[in-house]
C-alpha cells in the first residue's frame, strides 16, 4: 500500500480539525481513504475541500467534474450505521462501502500533487 504524502496527510487533518468534520487517527489514512465516505466530506462541504486543496497546493482544478466520480450524497443509511455501530469495525466499513459506494479517494488527490492537476 503506498504512503500518504506527508503534506497532503498534514493538510486533510488540519482541514478536519478547522471545519470539525471528523477526528482522525493520522496512522488510519492511506491512499484509499475515501474523502466522502471515511472522512465524512461530502455536498458542498467537498466542493470547499477541493478548492481549498487546489489553493493550498497550487493544483489545476480547472478541468476537474464530478461526472467522472459522481457527485457525493451521502447516505443516511451509512451515517445511521455509523452512529449505531462506530466505523473502526471491519465489518462496518465493509458493510457501508456495499450500500455507498465512494466517490473520491486520497490517492486521487496525491496523483494530482506529482501531475499538478486535480482531473
Amino acid at each position: 500500500m503506498e504512503q500518504v504524502h506527508p503534506r497532503l496527510k498534514d493538510f486533510i487533518i488540519e482541514y478536519c480539525t478547522k471545519y470539525k468534520v471528523k477526528n482522525i487517527d493520522p496512522a488510519s489514512l492511506s491512499t484509499c481513504t475515501s474523502i466522502d465516505l471515511d472522512l465524512d466530506i461530502y455536498d458542498i462541504e467537498i466542493d470547499l475541500f477541493i478548492d481549498e486543496f487546489a489553493q493550498h497546493f497550487k493544483v489545476d482544478a480547472s478541468k476537474f467534474t464530478w461526472y467522472k466520480y459522481g457527485y457525493p450524497t451521502g447516505s443516511a443509511k451509512v451515517n445511521m450505521l455509523k452512529m449505531v455501530f462506530g466505523y473502526k469495525r471491519r465489518w462496518v466499513k465493509r458493510l457501508a462501502e456495499r450500500w455507498y459506494k465512494p466517490k473520491l479517494r486520497i490517492a486521487t488527490l496525491q496523483n494530482a500533487l506529482s501531475t499538478g492537476k486535480l482531473i
